[in-house]
């Protein structure tokens, strides 16, 4: 399973070391892709299958379901973890989510999200404030 919170820099090659921890839930290859809320997602192969699958069978006469798909897959690329278990982010992916020096590296169950440090703590900050009431209405 996919968790945690851990804060990671981007070396000079563009790339981003994966927790030890998450290695082994995300596999050796994954696909790496644009998020929502400006951050990127890392999907180990058989949920990125099933995302796929999900986004084939949008209909495609809605202009909201035609963009999701496009944006999320036009940005996909395949990943493959190297020896030190790091993930080249291409420039286009670095540059959707504002990706400088540090990033927060997200446990989510079933993916992972990569976020500028900056962002996700500022983002994290604002959730904080309100969890209490989005829970209540989602019914957790």
């Amino acid at each position: 399973m996919l968790i945690g919170e851990y804060i990671y820099s981007i070396d000079q090659k563009k790339r981003i070391a994966i927790p030890a921890k998450m290695r082994s839930a995300l596999g050796k290859k994954a696909v790496i892709t644009t998020g929502l809320d400006t951050c990127l997602v890392i999907y180990p192969l058989k949920e990125w299958q099933k995302l796929t699958q999900k986004l084939e069978n949008l209909p495609s006469g809605q202009v909201d379901a035609r963009g999701v798909a496009r944006i999320i897959l036009s940005g996909a690329v395949d990943v493959e973890l190297d020896k030190l278990g790091r993930v080249l982010v291409p420039d286009y992916l670095k540059n959707y989510a504002a990706l400088k020096k540090n990033v927060a590296i997200l446990g989510l169950s079933n993916r992972i999200e990569i976020w500028d440090q900056n962002r996700w703590k500022e983002y994290k900050e604002k959730m904080e404030k309100t969890v209490g009431q989005m829970a209540q209405q989602i019914g957790i």
